[in-house]
């Protein structure tokens, strides 16, 4: 699976405010998409999310690592202290950023970054405990270490690997850390979300989530190493419309990430940090002045490379600052807590 990118398929539309969405961008207006749909969202200002997922990401630090596949919670160090320092930016500002924890990550020897990051208030959600592929309907997809590891997995199914997964996360955030899940993040992301995969919803609902980050919506890429052109960052802006949330019909919420996403910018394309910049500006500026929802991803095992003045957090903050009443950052709870569910 590639992570945090669309897979290729077609998500379903969902309700008629989707659909009158995706009408008013082929009409060739994002403005008048957004304020054509009358039941889109019981709010009065444009929610910002900050995310952060807490794991490993193959060619960082350097192009030639590929074993962080295999062991995604083994954080560097370099890759808790990025997620220690920015969780003090946001304090300071009186801004949460909200993670999402794998697992294993509770297996090393000292998590006292992660529960420093939990006493500021910053929300902390599950991330399945191996950074499993939840849309796996075969063992050997579910992760690369168990396709080096058969044993581990030894007579379960999918479905068995892929819940396990996600309980003893919630399980090991409480008796380690003494931290409660908020909310569930996929490893990868999909542009059909969960749409079809009623099965996934209801055992997300069966574990106790009422809201879901799983969709990234389809969007035009750059080549690698290619300077991204202006029909590049209007694709990755029109993109914003599918990533507002929705509700599934088994009453699970929905809350899309918003592109683009570090690894899609970074590893993928190999974009400069000023552009992925100028996206990311690009794409909070819209949702401000749209009362809408922009939930950005990162992973600060990229970002402690890639943007390590941490450019892209105060960028966002200072964004949201500045439009004043019209906008806040929130978690990801709050976003799904002004989800009309009728």
């Amino acid at each position: 699976m590639n992570p945090h990118a669309s897979d290729g398929s077609t998500a379903p539309q969902t309700s008629l405010s989707r659909r009158g969405l995706l009408a008013g961008v082929a009409a060739g207006s994002l403005s008048a998409a957004l304020a054509s749909t009358p039941d889109r969202r019981s709010s009065n200002k444009a929610r910002i999310a900050i995310t952060f997922d807490l794991e490993m990401s193959r060619m960082y630090p350097t192009r030639d690592v590929l074993e962080w596949d295999y062991q995604k919670g083994n954080l560097n160090h370099p890759t808790k202290q990025y997620s220690l320092q920015a969780a003090r930016i946001a304090h300071e500002q009186g801004v949460p950023i909200h993670f999402f924890c794998v697992g294993r990550v509770l297996e090393q020897e000292n998590i006292d970054w992660l529960q420093e990051i939990a006493a500021m208030g910053h929300p902390i959600g599950n991330h399945t405990y191996d950074h499993v592929n939840v849309w796996a309907t075969q063992p050997e997809q579910t992760q690369f270490r168990f396709q080096r590891s058969p044993w581990l997995i030894h007579g379960r199914t999918a479905r068995e690997i892929i819940q396990e997964n996600i309980r003893v996360t919630t399980l090991a955030m409480k008796q380690r850390a003494g931290i409660s899940a908020t909310g569930f993040r996929t490893p990868g992301g999909s542009s059909a979300a969960l749409n079809g995969r009623e099965d996934i919803q209801q055992m997300l609902l069966d574990e106790g989530f009422t809201w879901v980050s799983s969709g990234y919506p389809a969007h035009k890429s750059s080549s690698p190493g290619a300077e991204p052109d202006d029909e590049i960052f209007a694709s990755i802006l029109e993109s914003q419309l599918q990533a507002q949330p929705w509700v599934y019909p088994t009453g699970l919420i929905e809350i899309p990430m918003s592109p683009i996403s570090d690894v899609g910018a970074f590893r993928t394309s190999r974009w400069k940090l000023p552009h992925f910049l100028k996206s990311v500006r690009q794409c909070v500026e819209w949702a401000i002045a749209h009362n809408a929802v922009f939930d950005f991803l990162c992973h600060p095992s990229i970002m402690y490379v890639e943007d390590p003045q941490f450019e892209t957090v105060r960028l966002i903050c200072e964004l949201v600052r500045q439009a004043g009443d019209n906008a806040e950052i929130v978690g990801l709870q709050t976003i799904a807590a002004h989800v009309p569910t009728e």
